[in-house]
This record gives structure tokens, sequence and C-alpha cells, in this order.
């Protein structure tokens, strides 16, 4: 079979042994170069998605692309950039660094983890030798694609916009003028891009100059010898976790709505998950083919990306763990991604792959669920697990383009000992909302509903879904609208006894004539649309952990009464029986009822 797997990455050279308190000096000088590189990228961008989202990843790597830190950004960022490195080591233009030297990198089957997320890398010299690297990543608004600000509908990756392989946009701190000029010619939101990709730039050149302090301050041994004790550290912890689970082979499935072309034709996503001793393998063999559209994920940049995420989630989560592993590459070497070539998750050149997100997502949400069996107290139940990702555009009267991009929030399963929280990106995602009023400032738009969901009930559950959010956003002039989110027809599942969640849907219509909405798939690709028209997207709400009739009657009469659950799926899911004129709940009836339920 034709597959691709990955190759364990060669460890940094570790040149001495360094003592104990040195080495936590030396790790928090790397947790704090990559949190000053994200803070810097983020406050100096102009593009909302990165100055407000915070869509971004940064940090420190050394010559053998291993990460040495990076910020704690949106988890969508982990482990991808090694990917981007390796890419342009294939196709560096000039074939060597220089000091001096910024590249610019995003192409889909050179690392990348999609076309949007443009790669800055800055080299790091010590004496007039290459060290390692600076870098980051971040999500921008248009690049010159088929559609403005997002694709999916598209034939090929050359359809995806500009794509940048190895190239570079300072060669020995000149400044390559043609290609900055490419660059202003080649999107609708030139103005943004061009500021963002200097944000960027400015970044990647502190992280270069803050790792050259770091090695002249300790020196370049202790310093590369307490990063590969990092991420053996790392790597061990890992390993440590994983070890606890039983040996054996879990499998999960699920479906995706579609391809955003062909409708009706659900996409088939299969995990299979192997733990031998201290290692696990994520097999994705028996996924859909890749499809004829825009909706594949890179394997390197996205695909490994995910897995690795899942783990760090599931295994080494701050909140949860008693010690705290450091962000760097040690995490990902027990994790081995298998996916068949071809696949929806390791497509064959030049299919497009910009439209990559809700499959990672609901990757991650069915390696949860192959794992329930053996770690119940450590999975949650399904999320939302999609991305509902929009871009609105239009022209203004002087000629020039508008672009906005939003990611919408969805909901957390319940949890072993909680709710699953409301209305929040999960999984792989972790962007901020943009502000209504920087919406109102900046776009010919205005956000009529904004607030947790209330048509259906989240999963029931001891613990609850986490309850989506609904948005309605109103255009003001008309415009396009290009829409990516999943999960309309498979509802996120319910844990050890608990219902499943409720899927999401999408409505288009007139704010003068909303009994006319008409309701959308789950992805759409440059719809046109009118002044006042408004979407309305409503996210999926999270399944239940656990038997609902093991729920504290006094929850579920808090969530009637904040409307989030009816008097009537009170009692028909949860046997509580409420009295709403008394605000209370009917102890009698309530225990006669679960008794009868089962409960």
């Amino acid at each position: 079979m034709n597959q691709m797997t990955m190759s364990k990455p060669v460890q940094s050279k570790s040149r001495m042994k360094v003592d104990p308190i040195t080495l936590q000096v030396i790790r928090g000088a790397f947790e704090t170069i990559a949190e000053e590189m994200g803070h810097v990228l983020y406050r100096m961008s102009f593009s909302s998605i990165i100055r407000e989202s915070q869509d971004l990843g940064a940090g420190l790597f050394d010559t053998d692309f291993n990460t040495l830190c990076e910020s704690e950004s949106t988890p969508m960022h982990i482990g991808s950039i090694p990917g981007y490195l390796r890419g342009i080591a294939e196709t560096l233009e000039d074939g060597e660094w220089y000091e001096g030297d910024v590249v610019v990198h995003n192409h889909p089957y050179f690392g990348s983890s999609h076309t949007p997320d443009l790669a800055i890398v800055a080299p790091v010299f010590v004496k007039g030798r290459l060290v390692g690297f600076a870098a980051n990543t971040a999500h921008h608004v248009d690049i010159g694609a088929a559609t403005p600000g997002l694709i999916i509908d598209v034939p090929d990756v050359f359809a995806e916009g500009m794509l940048f392989a190895g190239t570079k946009l300072y060669r020995k701190g000149e400044p390559n003028r043609a290609m900055w000029n490419f660059i202003r010619r080649n999107s609708r939101a030139a103005q943004q891009l061009v500021a963002d990709i200097e944000a960027q730039v400015a970044s990647a050149r502190l992280g270069a100059k803050r790792f050259v302090e770091l090695i002249e301050k300790y020196g370049e041994d202790k310093v590369f010898g307490a990063a590969g004790q990092l991420m053996d550290y790392s790597e061990r912890l890992m390993r440590q976790r994983i070890g606890d689970i039983p040996d054996g082979e879990y499998v999960a499935e699920g479906w995706l709505d579609d391809d955003g072309r062909n409708r009706d034709q659900r996409l088939k996503v299969k995990v299979t998950v192997r733990v031998e001793g201290d290692g696990v393998e994520v097999d994705l063999t028996g996924s859909a083919d890749q499809t004829p559209t825009a909706y594949n994920v890179p394997f390197e940049g996205s695909t490994k990306v995910a897995a690795y995420c899942a783990f760090r989630k599931l295994l080494l989560d701050a909140a949860t763990s008693d010690v705290r592993a450091p962000s760097n590459e040690g995490s990902f070497r027990p994790v081995k991604v298998t996916a068949p070539l071809g696949s929806i998750f390791n497509p064959r050149a030049p299919a497009s792959a910009e439209a990559r997100f809700t499959q990672c997502n609901r990757m991650i949400d069915l390696i949860l669920r192959a794992l329930a069996p053996v770690m119940p107290e450590q999975v949650i139940a399904g999320s939302s697990a999609s991305i509902s990702f929009a871009a609105y555009s239009g022209v203004r009267p002087s000629g020039d383009y508008w672009v906005f991009l939003e990611v919408n929030e969805g909901a957390y399963g319940g949890r072993p000992r909680s709710d699953g929280p409301d209305s929040i990106d999960n999984l792989m995602a972790n962007t901020r909302n943009n502000p209504l009023e920087d919406l109102a400032m900046h776009i010919p738009m205005i956000c009529d509903r904004y607030e947790l969901r209330d048509d259906v009930p989240p999963g029931a559950g001891e613990f609850r879904g986490g309850i989506g959010v609904v948005k309605s956003q109103r255009v003001l002039t008309s415009a396009f609208i290009t829409h990516e989110s999943e999960r309309h027809t498979d509802a996120p599942w319910g844990a050890f006894g608990g219902q499943d969640g409720t899927v999401g849907k999408c409505l288009i219509y007139n704010a003068a004539r909303p009994d006319e909405a008409r309701e959308m798939p789950s992805k759409f690709s440059g719809l046109a649309v009118e002044a006042n028209d408004v979407m309305a997207y409503y996210s999926p709400n999270g399944g239940g952990y656990g038997s609902p009739l093991k729920r504290p009657a006094r929850k579920v009469l808090e969530d009637v009464l904040d409307g989030f659950c009816t008097v009537e799926h009170a009692r028909a899911a949860y046997g509580v029986v409420v009295d709403l004129d008394a605000e209370t709940v009917d102890i009698p009836a309530t225990e006669a009822l679960r008794t009868r339920m089962g409960g």
C-alpha cells in the first residue's frame, strides 16, 4: 500500500549536561522568547484574524528543525513549523542561508499547514555559523485565492492564491523589492497583508536576536545542552502517560457532511489508535479518498500536527497534570501518524488542501472516542469538533476590497467531573472572538445577534454537553460569503450513558424578511448576497457525559430557568419534574419518575 508515515526527527545534539538550576533558567528564557515573539506579532498586526483572534504560532528551532520552544497561542499551530522548515530545506532560494535572510513559505506540498498560514523564518547565526531559526506562522486575510479570504470549491492547489516555497523576502538584509511588489499586486487586502507580514518579520527578527543573546550569555554548548535535556524531559513525560494506557488497538469512526461541492456524499473519517508500550500510532487508513475540492488536509503541516495536539491535550494538559511539560519537540516523538497517500488526510499533488481544519478537529474528537473505554476519567464526550470559518467580502465605492475573516465558537462535550464549557473554540482551535465594536469600526457589517444557542438543548448527561453559539451577521452592502463548517448531519456523541448533542445549522435571510430563511449546507463558496442579508450560524451543542438520571435536579432546574432546557426535556431526558411557575423542582414526583426510568 502506498502510504506515508512520520519519521522520527533527528534529536538536537546535546553538548553538555546542564545543572538543574541553570536548566530551569534556560527553560524560562526559551518560553519567554516564544511568548514575546507571539506577543509582538499579534500586537503589531492589522487584520483582526491575527490582532484579535491570535491565529498564530511562534518559536525557536535548531538546525535539525526540532522545536525548542513555541508560544502558547492557538493549538492549531502546535508543532507545524518543523514541517515548514523541512519544506524550505528542499526549496530554499540560493540553496543556502545568509545572515540577514528572511524567508516566506506556505506551500502545502512542502510542509505548510495550509496556504493562508504564511511562515516567516529568520536564520540565527553565531560567529558566522548557522545555529538555528526563529520562525512564526499566522493566518492571513487574503493571499489572492479564487474567492476572497477563504476557498472551498476549487480544482487544485494553484487556485489557492500565492504559493511561496523557500522564497526570500530579504537576502543578506536587503529587501527583495520585486517580491514585495508581487505580494502587493496579488491580494484583495494588500495593505493588511503587507503590514501583517511586516509584523511577522519583526517577530522573527526579535526571536533571532533573543536567541543570540541567550547563547552569548550562557554559551552555545550550555544552551543546546539544556534544549536537548528539555526535549528529552518532555518526551519522557509523554511516554510515561502513554505507558499508562493499556496496549491495544482502539477504533472510532465518524462522518463529514460533504466536500463543499458534492452534496449528500458524506466523507468517512476512521481513526485507529495503536498503543504499544510507551509509543502510540494514529492510523487514518479507511478514511475517505481525497476530494476534488479544497477539502483535503496537508499531511506534514496539519494531519501530523492534529495528532500531536490530541495527545498533548489528552495526556499533558496543564490543568490536569501535576507537572508542566515544556512545549517542544520531545512531546511529538512518541506519536506516529499514518495516512494513505491519496486519502483526505494525505492528498496527492496538485489537489487543493486549504479547507483542512474541520477534518483535523474531527480526527481529535475520534481519538478521544476511540480511547474512551480505557480512559474514562480522562476523555470528554463529543464536542462540536468543527470550526465555523466565514469570509465576508465586498468592494468599496473606491474600488478597493474589504475582507473580513471570522471564527465562530462551538462547545465542548461533557466531562468526567463537570459540564462541557459553553460557546468556546474546542479541541484544536483556541482563537479568540472578534469584538463586535471592532467589526463595526472597520467593515460594513453589523451583528444582529450573538448569544448562547437556545433553540435546541445540549446533550443530556450527569454532566451535560456545552451550549453552542448563535451569531447573526448582517452585511450593509452587497457582498460575498464563503463558509466552512461541519457537523450538520453527525451529532456530537454522548459518553457513558450521556445523550448525543445536536447538529449545527446555517441560515441566510434578509433582515426585512426573516421568515424566508433558507438553510445552507455546512460549507459553501462565493455566495452573492445583498445589503441587509444575514448569515445566522448555529454551532453544534456538545454531547453529555454519564447518565442524565444522575444529574442533580437543581442543575436541571437552573438550565430550565436559564432557557437552555424546556420543562418537557427536563422530564423526558433527566426525569426531573419542574414547576415553572414556582421555579422549583417537585422532589417526590422527580424521585418517582426517575425510579420508573431506571435511575
